[in-house]
């Protein structure tokens, strides 16, 4: 069936766009053992993949053709929409020792430490957020027209302490770090080379982390008030009576076609806003690290082992650059 979305086919292939932009950094993330981009590349790539997906099957109809899929990817959406704020305070935390000048973990032991407290917050907490959400849940899940599978959530005072807020609590966070390490960062600017070489991040890509958070800084709060606005815009809010209540004929699946659920302005302004955001954040990663000297070290590695069997060679060795980068950077501020 034809897709009534105004914007079909342009989302699934920004998404799928999207989905493979965050996954080509990732290798050398890994390398460096930073947890908060990798899980910020993870989760949105995640996301995207996941609504590249539905935007297929549903479009132009609301048939629940994949039940399992849709109890699996509203779980994935959902944890999504923690795990991405989420990753986005590790990166935060990380700038903030190093603004504040702590020497960055350089043992194993240090990194290993640092890890797990990274992996706590961006994974451990979008599991304990959809432990949470199963309290509110009202029922399995939505179909929406276009969309697909949307989690269900109770729209009872509960639901904002247990689930709702937990984004713009993270995106709180978050803010305060950022301001943090933007007045750390004035106040440290003439020795922002040496403090900067004591980490394992250069000079580069630290200011790229610097702009990722000020970004969120901007967006992720005011963001999310407003969706949570948008989305419960005229909708009563109904009281919590008991577990059992909530949970009645919870296997039941709510069918929204097109014309219903975009007959609502502010409740398609939040629809689309959710799904497009993670589009977003992922062209937003890729501009900021997509386009890095060592981003553009590997793809020359990738497309040298793709042609070296057809035999195609490297030219030899140019001349080494000198390493001025964090020199520059601080003579510039100096003056």
């Amino acid at each position: 069936m034809r897709s009534s979305d105004p914007t079909f086919p342009l989302f699934p292939v920004f998404s799928l766009l999207g989905f493979i932009l965050c996954t080509i950094p990732l290798t050398w993330h890994v390398q460096a053992w930073n947890a908060g981009t990798c899980a910020y590349m993870i989760w949105t790539g995640i996301q995207c993949l996941v609504e590249f997906i539905n935007s297929l099957v549903w479009a132009g109809n609301v048939k629940n053709v994949a039940p399992v899929w849709c109890d699996i990817s509203v779980q994935l959406l959902q944890g999504a929409g923690l795990g991405i704020p989420a990753s986005v305070l590790c990166i935060s935390r990380r700038l903030y020792k190093i603004t504040s000048s702590q020497v960055a973990s350089s043992t194993r032991r240090d990194k290993i430490r640092a890890l797990i407290v990274d992996l706590c917050i961006s994974v451990g907490i979008p599991i304990l957020g959809l432990v949470m959400h199963f309290i509110v849940q009202s029922h399995r899940f939505d179909i929406l027209e276009d969309v697909g599978c949307y989690p269900a959530t109770y729209n009872t005072l509960p639901a904002y302490f247990l689930s709702v807020s937990w984004p713009i609590a993270l995106g709180c966070a978050s803010f305060v770090y950022s301001a943090l390490n933007l007045r750390n960062f004035y106040r440290q600017r003439l020795q922002f080379a040496q403090f900067s070489s004591l980490s394992a991040m250069n000079t580069s890509r630290y200011l790229r982390l610097m702009i990722l958070s000020m970004v969120d800084m901007m967006f992720t709060v005011p963001l999310g008030i407003f969706i949570i606005y948008s989305g419960t815009k005229g909708v009563p809010l109904q009281p919590w009576i008991s577990w059992e209540d909530t949970h009645f004929d919870f296997g039941q699946v709510h069918f929204f076609p097109a014309l219903l659920w975009r007959f609502k302005p502010s409740y398609r302004i939040a629809v689309e806003l959710t799904r497009w955001s993670s589009v977003f954040c992922a062209f937003l990663f890729f501009a900021l690290f997509g386009f890095a000297s060592e981003a553009k070290k590997h793809y020359r590695m990738f497309f040298w082992f793709v042609v070296k069997p057809f035999g195609f060679k490297p030219a030899g060795p140019s001349a080494p650059k000198s390493p001025l980068d964090g020199y520059v950077i601080y003579t510039l501020f100096r003056q």
